[in-house]
């Protein structure tokens, strides 16, 4: 018999589960990793001085530019077409482990809204699995977030950042809000993880044991 249990720790712990695996998928697929130098926009007659200037964005495998030529202002879009045309080894080794991370938060966040009616598998606590899993989860983050430095003297950073851009000196370029929103969501599975141990401990105490043995299918702990 299904017994869906609902407590604040396993419901913070799943809705929770659901947001980190939701920004690192954003960031990842952002173009907004690193700002690039001002640039003057030279189809521009505005009054003000910084009328024309804008800044162009960089991400793990898109851009966005203002194309003049087209008159469409700002766009965005892949620069890459292939895995191998990314800006360097050390971007392409970080989307590798940030999907890999990404992958295993996605599977765990989907596996976190069963868990209000199954809290076991195969005798093995559910919360337990997901803590361990949202664990190397962000260890794959981590090593892909420490790579992606890495990589910012390639010709494309340079082309964006100026020519004294180097590894682990971005130059002229400043971090986007993407980057942070990654970082964010590494903590934030190391913070599941922690949860998850929260949640175990609140959906497997003696009143939802007494509250099922009087055989109730819907318990809800506040």
């Amino acid at each position: 018999m299904c017994h869906v249990i609902v407590t604040c720790r396993s419901m913070l712990w799943t809705l929770l589960s659901i947001v980190v695996a939701f920004a690192e998928l954003i960031a990842f697929m952002s173009p907004e990793w690193l700002l690039g130098s001002p640039r003057r926009d030279s189809s521009s007659s505005g009054a003000g001085v910084d009328a024309g200037e804008y800044r162009p964005s960089l991400g793990l495998y898109s851009r966005c530019l203002r194309v003049e030529s087209r008159g469409i202002g700002v766009s965005c879009g892949p620069y890459a077409r292939t895995f191998g045309e990314v800006a360097s080894g050390f971007w392409q080794a970080a989307m590798l482990f940030l999907a890999a991370g990404i992958l295993v938060l996605a599977g765990v966040a989907c596996i976190s809204i069963f868990s209000l009616c199954f809290q076991s598998i195969l005798k093995k606590s559910i919360f337990n699995i997901c803590g361990l899993l949202q664990a190397i989860g962000g260890l794959l983050l981590m090593v892909g977030l420490m790579l992606y430095p890495a990589g910012w003297g390639s010709e494309k950073v340079i082309n964006y950042c100026g020519a004294e851009a180097l590894p682990f000196r971005p130059a002229l370029c400043s971090l986007g809000w993407a980057f942070y929103a990654a970082i964010g969501g590494t903590l934030g599975s190391f913070l599941c993880a922690v949860l998850s141990a929260q949640a175990e401990i609140a959906t497997s105490s003696d009143k939802v044991q007494e509250e099922i043995e009087e055989g109730k299918s819907l318990i809800c702990l506040l």
